[in-house]
């Protein structure tokens, strides 16, 4: 079982920055794949990032287009603790932020779909002002 809190939404202008935390609960954290999914009103959840373990201390990262260069997710084993920077923000970006974790590896396609991930955080808002 796998508990997730998410915190770090808010409202910024455009061209700004926010951080979005998304603490676990759970003693096989370092290799849980992580990843963040978004929902804006009126339109279905989408995938934004993921980091999954690749062994040893390696990690595995991909992003959606859409945030590519300007998102970058990563991860603090010894916090249970997965992140979000998001910079260079754009209205578009206005959306839901969900957390969402599976213990098994995930890879290629599979880490972009939510269906592949059991476990979700309650989200947080993230509004960006034009």
């Amino acid at each position: 079982q796998v508990q997730l809190v998410e915190s770090g939404g808010g409202l910024v202008q455009a061209g700004g920055s926010l951080r979005l935390s998304c603490a676990a609960s759970g003693r096989t954290f370092s290799s849980t794949t992580m990843g963040w999914f978004r929902q804006a009103p009126g339109k279905e959840r989408e995938f934004v990032a993921a980091i999954s373990w690749s062994g040893g201390s390696t990690y595995y990262v991909d992003y959606a287009d859409s945030v590519k260069g300007r998102f970058t997710i990563s991860r603090d084993n010894a916090k249970n603790t997965v992140y979000l920077q998001m910079n260079s923000l754009k209205p578009e970006d206005t959306a839901v932020y969900y957390c969402a974790a599976q213990t098994s590896q995930l890879a290629g396609r599979t880490l972009k779909r939510d269906q592949n991930y059991r476990y979700w955080g309650q989200g947080t808002q993230v509004t960006v002002s034009s």
